[in-house]
């Protein structure tokens, strides 16, 4: 779906983005990590030429977007900011309808569309005929996203897009983005320089430092293999709380006990250790019963699941 190959930027005598290459599947979601001033927002603007590179090709489906319009281009890929950019003076039917306008759509159309999408992000109808102002920051967030789907592009690209709310509704949203079925169907590059938010939304993760590319791989990749100093150093502080949230009950199952209730409520065991922490804890439950791809049942409780995971952790290190 999109691929850079060999882009490179510099602003003055600075250089900041060094022959950066990779490829995003279709429906895939690469989240661009790094420190400030690494280059991964230079990155992202290249690939809809909202920064045109020095040297290298950004193809969207083949296409060389150097050939393309940059407004025809602009107008077929979401684009989602940080600070949202919504015009204070538009209500937010208005501020949501800007591009589908510019594509000439007729008003019944874009006035169907702007009601799926305010219903499909949890916002009230009233919404429509209010100002940016009047919103909070996280129903300002979710109109900015409303915006860039509104005309249902297959390519979205997000800019630290959750970075200027609160850790409460940032959670909240992080957390409707991961279920929101639009979002499925789409390809995403979103740069953040928060590791959490990374191993929360990514498929794949492009780790960054000086303008280079680091390690292109999963969240699992990243944490257990990888490749240099700079790339274990970046995750270290982090390393225990993002292993609970990406080790599933799956990859523990052999360190999980046979022993299993016959009846009661089942969970996949495509849930996170976190998960399955949280729903111990917050549900008043001593076990829980799991159940695997193969159909295979485990029933489970705090210690033992503690346990199977100190095993996986030990068995990764000596790999």
């Amino acid at each position: 779906m999109i691929e850079l190959k060999g882009i490179s930027k510099n602003f003055g005598d600075t250089r900041a983005v060094k022959q950066v290459s990779f490829k995003v599947s279709e429906k895939e979601t690469l989240v661009l990590l790094g420190t400030s001033g690494c280059g991964k927002t230079t990155t992202l603007k290249m690939i809809n030429r909202l920064i045109e590179p020095d040297e290298g090709q950004v193809l969207i489906n083949g296409e060389n977007v150097i050939d393309q319009d940059p407004d025809m281009l602009r107008k077929g890929i979401g684009y989602v900011m940080q600070n949202i950019g919504l015009f204070p003076h538009y209500t937010i039917a208005e501020n949501i309808a800007l591009v589908p306008k510019l594509l000439k759509w007729d008003k019944e159309k874009i006035k169907s569309r702007t009601e799926e999408l305010i219903q499909k992000l949890h916002l009230p109808e009233s919404t429509l005929t209010m100002f940016p102002h009047e919103l909070s920051g996280g129903q300002q967030q979710r109109v900015g996203l409303a915006r860039a789907l509104v005309t249902d592009p297959s390519v979205l690209l997000m800019d630290e897009p959750f970075g200027a709310l609160d850790n409460v509704t940032r959670a909240s949203i992080q957390k409707e983005f991961k279920a929101l079925e639009e979002l499925k169907r789409k390809t995403i590059v979103m740069v953040t320089h928060d590791v959490q938010e990374a191993f929360e939304l990514a498929d794949r993760i492009c780790l960054m430092d000086k303008g280079e590319v680091v390690q292109i791989g999963t969240p699992k990749e990243l944490l257990y293999k990888p490749v240099n100093d700079f790339a274990r150093n970046f995750l270290a502080s982090q390393r225990l709380a993002l292993e609970f949230k990406v080790v599933v009950i799956q990859d523990i199952w052999a360190y999980l006990p046979k022993e299993s209730l016959k009846d009661g409520d089942s969970h996949s065991a495509d849930l996170s250790v976190w998960e399955a922490m949280e729903l111990l804890r917050n549900n008043n439950h001593s076990d829980l019963r799991i159940t695997c791809s193969n159909q295979e049942n485990k029933t489970i409780n705090f210690e033992q699941l503690t346990k199977g995971f100190n095993q996986f952790q030990n068995a990764q290190v000596h790999e």
